[in-house]
């Protein structure tokens, strides 16, 4: 058996996903519910083990109320928002919804787990950004990312946490969660002319325009990393590899090629790992006119994360083997 070979055998990625995810019925929808379980048939067909999937459980409700308030929680449960919250989600209300919620926070609190123990995890769900402590909204009822990333911090597994948010839409909910925060750096790079309205201000916002494309966004990327990783040595990475600023989404203008995309990982993921900081990548948004791209994209993200730790394990083993 070749070092390869057993380097497959020894470090696969692990990946947290419930079928959940996709049987919630949201009726016709712009959010690609299905893009779930399209990327866990695609990952099975390409030699991911099953042992490899992780499934969670719903998140506790203290894990929840460290960053969303009891008020807010109270009308989950009892389905009492007002039309204009409701609204405000963009998505239809159901007791079905609420479960997801729960399930997805807890489904990133496990790969948080994971990636701490491992180096590297993927929640194939999770990256909802856009909910505040006390209202959701833009699909996005719990910011299952603020979280994780509290949880973590307040049981001293990573003192130090980056988010790294790459979504086309900017981190709202988590920029306001964290604004006062020194030990969780928000970063943000996302289409300036677009949803939401108002942006509160994360420690770094990079904000590009419509139009703009591959060669504008991984200039700006290059212009912050590594240097970031240097700088702020986190202990731990949330990674929202958001698909929808891809050329073809319905909800995004920055026209980035999938080979655009695949740079950003490459990037985004390489550069933590090569200093040993373990990363969570979430999947986010994506919205393309065709699912397919959109689960095109997901699965290249996940194929340059495999790809990357096989290489950076191997580089560890064959120096620590050498006399």
């Amino acid at each position: 058996m070749s070092w390869l070979d057993l380097l497959r055998l020894s470090y696969p990625l692990k990946y947290v996903y419930s079928d959940e995810y996709w049987m919630i019925d949201i009726g016709p929808h712009v959010f690609p519910i299905k893009k779930y379980r399209l990327l866990y048939e695609k990952l099975l067909k390409s030699g991911v083990k099953r042992d490899c999937f992780f499934t969670p459980l719903p998140a506790q409700d203290e894990d929840i109320l460290l960053v969303h308030s009891a008020k807010y929680i109270r009308k989950l449960k009892t389905g009492s928002l007002s039309r204009a919250e409701i609204a405000a989600l963009e998505l239809p209300f159901s007791p079905e919804l609420v479960r997801f919620a729960w399930l997805t926070c807890g489904g990133t609190i496990l790969a948080a787990k994971l990636a701490l123990a491992s180096g590297l995890a993927v929640h194939l769900g999770g990256g909802f950004h856009h909910a505040f402590p006390d209202h959701g909204e833009g699909f996005c009822v719990l910011n299952d990312v603020a979280v994780a990333a509290e949880k973590m911090r307040r049981e001293g597994k990573a003192k130090r946490i980056m988010i790294v948010d790459c979504d086309v839409h900017q981190g709202n909910g988590t920029a306001f969660i964290f604004a006062r925060q020194n030990d969780v750096f928000t970063f943000s790079i996302h289409q300036m002319d677009l949803y939401p309205a108002e942006k509160p201000r994360s420690s770094l916002d990079i904000e590009l325009w419509s139009g703009d494309g591959d060669e504008e966004y991984l200039a700006a990327l290059r212009a912050h990393f590594p240097r970031l990783y240097f700088q702020f040595k986190p202990q731990l990475v949330f990674y929202l590899a958001g698909a929808d600023p891809y050329e073809k989404d319905q909800l995004g203008g920055l026209k980035l090629t999938k080979e655009g995309l695949k740079e950003r990982d490459r990037i985004i993921i390489g550069e933590a790992r090569r200093l040993n900081i373990p990363v969570v990548i979430l999947l986010a948004g994506g919205y393309a006119y065709d699912v397919n791209d959109t689960v095109s994209i997901h699965l290249n993200t996940l194929k340059i994360a495999q790809r990357m730790e096989r290489r950076l394990k191997l580089n560890r083993l064959f120096f620590s083997s050498k006399p």
